[in-house]
């Protein structure tokens, strides 16, 4: 007999949607203790914010303390180390973004592996980079603005949040594709 892919498909979906159902059954007693969300950066943070809010909303989804702790430093190593060295039973979380991820790449010296000693649990928000200019500054396209950097290197200055941050690394990716030097104001 020859399946076709739809009924192929539909069949897959069904054997590993009930392979969950074991898996939600022992679920269904955690959280029985308060978790901790523990976030890299300090309070205030666009990753501080997104914490305290998905906190205040399991805490009332699940009637425990989900509780924001603030390990600043070290580009989030020290928030993820800490992590990493917890008990794996679900009751301390890292809320992080991409940052993180690069520090793998960027540090030499890590205690951890952030692709082998974490696991994703949810996506809870995406942020586009954006490119501007001060109104001020004639070029009104990224051409023009490729060609005033070209025509003046070293003149034009770039901010970022720091270094290693998503807008430091994706300023450091146009650089290299455009040929421009700009410098980079952390």
């Amino acid at each position: 007999m020859k399946l076709s892919r739809r009924k192929f498909l539909q069949g897959a979906a069904a054997a590993s949607a009930l392979s969950t159902v074991p898996r939600l059954a022992s679920a269904q007693s955690y959280p029985t203790r308060p978790v901790r969300m523990i976030v890299g950066f300090p309070a205030g943070g666009t990753n501080d914010v997104h914490a305290r809010l998905i906190a205040d909303w399991l805490s009332r989804q699940f009637g425990v303390s989900f509780l924001v702790e603030n390990r600043p430093g070290a580009t989030g190593n020290i928030a993820t180390e800490a992590v990493v060295r917890a008990a794996p039973d679900g009751y301390t979380l890292n809320v992080c973004g991409s940052t993180e991820l690069r520090n793998e790449i960027l540090y030499q010296d890590l205690k951890f592996s952030f692709m082998r000693d974490t696991a994703s649990v949810a996506s809870i928000n995406f942020n586009p980079l954006v490119l501007v200019v001060h109104p001020s500054f004639p070029a009104r396209s990224v051409p023009e603005l490729i060609a005033a950097a070209k025509a003046n290197p070293d003149a034009l200055t770039v901010a970022s949040p720091g270094v290693g941050s998503a807008p430091h690394v994706s300023w450091e990716l146009f650089r290299s594709m455009t040929g421009t030097r700009m410098l980079h104001v952390p």
